[in-house]
C-alpha cells in the first residue's frame, strides 16, 4: 500500500473521529499529537484531505453506495485543480481531469456515479430561501471547493515600505482598493511585515466594512464605541480611517480583551477605554452621555466564513440560526440607547443569512425609530474572501 493511500485512510479515520464539537484545526492537532508517527509532510496532506471532504457540506448525507474512502477522494478531485500524486496513485482515472471547470467535473463524477443525484449547490448548501439578497446562489455554493487566500490591509503611512517588501520576496500577490492586498493562503505574513503596525492580517470583505463609513469621514472626535469588539480588527480598521476619535471598546470576554490591548499597542493606539461586557444582561458600564458611532459587529452564524472552517457548513443545522437571532436581538437593543440622538450604529455579521441581516435591520428599524442609511450584502466567494453583511443607520 503506497503512502497516498495511507493517508486516506488516516484521513477517513479522523473524519470519522470528528464530531463538530471543537475547530477541526484544534482537533486534528490532537490527533497528531498522539500519533507522532507522521511528518509535517503527511500531516499536511491527511488535513487537506479531511478539509476537501467537509468543502462538500451536505452533498454525501444524501444516499450513497460509495465509501467514506471513496467520498474523500471525489471531494479532493472537486476541490483540486492540478495533477498531483494523491490522485495519481488512488483514482489516476479522475487525475488527467483535474483542470476543467467544475461543471464539467460534476458531469464526469455523474456518470460514473460518484456523487448523489440532484442539484449540487443544493446538495452542499441546501439553504437557498434562507440568503440574503444579492448572492449568486450557484456561484457561491461551488465557491466551498475552492480555499480562500490571505489578505492584509496596509495601515496609514506604510504603503512604500509594505509595496517594497512584496516586490523583493518574489510571492505572488495582488491589490484591492486602496490599502487591501491578496496573497497566497500559506504566506507568512508576519514573518514579512511588522503586523498590526504596518499592515493588519484582515479579509477583504471586512476592509470594506469602511465603505460605509463616508457619512462620518469629515466629523471630528467622534465618540466611537466597538461593542462585540474581539480582538479589535475593527476598531483599528476605523480608527484609520476616522482618525481621531475616542475610542471604547468591550467583549463577554476578557481574554479577548487581553489580545486586543496586545493588538493595539503593537498598532500604536492608546488612550482608549476598555471593559468586560455582557450585552445580554442590564448594568452595562458604557458611557451615559452615549456615542457618535457605535459598532457592532455581531456573535453570528459564521456563515459567510464557512470556506475558511468548512467543518461548520458541514455540521451545520438550520435550527441553530434562532439562538443567533435571539442573541443579536437583546445585543442591538442593549446598546442602540447609548447612541446619541443624530448618532449612528454600523451592524455587522459575517452571514450570509437574512435572519441575521435584513431581517435584523428591520427589526432594529422598528423598534428604535432609526433611518437606514445604507445596507448591502459584501461579497468575497468570486475573489477568494469571505462574505459579510454591514448596515448603516442613524438615530432620528
Amino acid at each position: 500500500m503506497s503512502r497516498f493511500h495511507s493517508y486516506l485512510n488516516t484521513a477517513a479515520t479522523i473524519v470519522r473521529q470528528y464530531n463538530g464539537a471543537e475547530p477541526f484545526a484544534s482537533m486534528v492537532k490532537k490527533f497528531f499529537s498522539a500519533h507522532k508517527k507522521y511528518g509535517s509532510r503527511d500531516r499536511k496532506q491527511i488535513s487537506h484531505l479531511c478539509y476537501c471532504y467537509f468543502r462538500t457540506g451536505k452533498m454525501f448525507f444524501a444516499a450513497s453506495a460509495s465509501t467514506l474512502e471513496t467520498n474523500i477522494i471525489t471531494a479532493f478531485f472537486l476541490c483540486t485543480t492540478e495533477r498531483n500524486e494523491i490522485l495519481s496513485a488512488i483514482a489516476p482515472e479522475l487525475e488527467a481531469f483535474t483542470a476543467l471547470p467544475s461543471d464539467e467535473k460534476i458531469s464526469l463524477l455523474r456518470q460514473r456515479a460518484l456523487i448523489p443525484a440532484g442539484d449540487l449547490p443544493e446538495l452542499i448548501f441546501p439553504w437557498e430561501s434562507f440568503l440574503s439578497e444579492g448572492m449568486e446562489f450557484r456561484h457561491f455554493a461551488l465557491s466551498f471547493f475552492i480555499q480562500p487566500d490571505l489578505f492584509i490591509r496596509i495601515r496609514p503611512g506604510y504603503r512604500e515600505k509594505v509595496m517594497k517588501v512584496l516586490k523583493a520576496s518574489g510571492i505572488s500577490y495582488y491589490t484591492l482598493g486602496n490599502d487591501g492586498i491578496g496573497l497566497p493562503n500559506h504566506t507568512k505574513a508576519d514573518e514579512m511585515f511588522d503586523i498590526n503596525k504596518e499592515a493588519v492580517v484582515q479579509d477583504y470583505s471586512s476592509q470594506r466594512v469602511e465603505e460605509l463609513l463616508h457619512p462620518l469621514q469629515q466629523q471630528q472626535q467622534l465618540q466611537v464605541w466597538d461593542c462585540c469588539a474581539a480582538s479589535g480588527g475593527k476598531s483599528i480598521l476605523v480608527k484609520d480611517f476616522l482618525g481621531d476619535i475616542a475610542l471604547t471598546v468591550s467583549d463577554i470576554r476578557g481574554s479577548m480583551l487581553a489580545n486586543l490591548r496586545s493588538r493595539f499597542k503593537q498598532a500604536g493606539i492608546s488612550g482608549y477605554k476598555a471593559f468586560v461586557a455582557d450585552l445580554t444582561r442590564s448594568g452595562i458600564d458604557a458611557d451615559p452621555a452615549g456615542y457618535d458611532l457605535v459598532i457592532c459587529d455581531a456573535p453570528c452564524s459564521g456563515s459567510g466564513t464557512w470556506a475558511r472552517t468548512p467543518e461548520q457548513l458541514y455540521y451545520w443545522q438550520e435550527d441553530r440560526l434562532d439562538q443567533y437571532t435571539v442573541l443579536q436581538k437583546k445585543i442591538t437593543t442593549a446598546v442602540v440607547p447609548f447612541i446619541k440622538p443624530g448618532g449612528y450604529l454600523l451592524y455587522i455579521t459575517c452571514s450570509v443569512f437574512k435572519n441575521e441581516n435584513e431581517d435584523m435591520v428591520n427589526s432594529i428599524q422598528q423598534q428604535f425609530n432609526l433611518e437606514l442609511l445604507q445596507m448591502k450584502i459584501i461579497r468575497g466567494y468570486d475573489i477568494k474572501a469571505d462574505n459579510m453583511f454591514a448596515a448603516l443607520l442613524r438615530k432620528r
